[in-house]
């Protein structure tokens, strides 16, 4: 599952691309982790939200409400669960990415894997969203099988998207959308790298 990618293209040319209008200002970094602040395109608008859908926990010893867990994968074949089903019907939303990461290695000594198409510096990833009481408006990155070089790291990946389907993402039918769900077969570059997964 994809916990960690890179956004760094500027939110003018993330409008420019995708043909959205930027609401405010966006507080999101380069590198977008769960729970943080991500860019994405909604309802032909370019705004931030926060990646994950908040999951309500509670501590088994006291019973006392933790802080929300971020669920920001959502599995393809997990579509029509409570928990995603309205929002994958009604609120499909495009993620721009430069580039995702997979933790590869001993537990321990893990390190990033990056993965990123050569011919579309930015592209976008299949997104759904939807109003929070905790955070506001939050996303949660649509996953499939994997294939092309991710399969030789993990067992998902994101769901990538053509550029002629975007709009059959975001406006068709759920049915539309749901068979766009499939491994990316472009070509696509894996950079194995020396960097921890975890920084300290």
């Amino acid at each position: 599952m994809c916990n960690l990618y890179r956004m760094n293209s500027a939110t003018a040319a993330v409008a420019d691309l995708f043909r959205g209008v930027e609401i405010g200002g966006s507080n999101a970094r380069e590198e977008v982790y769960p729970g943080y602040p991500g860019l994405v395109v909604a309802k032909g608008e370019v705004r931030s939200m926060t990646w994950g859908f908040p999951l309500a926990l509670t501590s088994k010893a006291t019973g006392a409400k933790l802080k929300p867990k971020p669920v920001n994968n959502t599995r393809s074949d997990k579509l029509d669960s409570f928990m995603w089903r309205f929002s994958f019907q009604e609120r499909r939303c495009l993620i721009p990415v430069n580039a995702f990461a997979e933790a590869e290695g001993p537990k321990g000594q893990m390190t990033r894997t990056w993965f990123s198409l050569p011919d579309q510096p930015l592209f976008a990833v299949a997104g759904i969203w939807r109003d929070t009481d905790e955070w506001g408006p939050a996303y949660s990155m649509v996953m499939t099988e994997s294939g092309n070089v991710c399969s030789e790291v993990h067992s998902r990946m994101p769901v990538i998207l053509h550029p002629d389907d975007w709009q059959s993402w975001t406006d068709g039918e759920p049915e539309e959308a749901r068979a766009l769900c499939v491994p990316y077969i472009g070509t696509m570059t894996l950079d194995r790298t020396n960097e921890l997964w975890r920084r300290s």
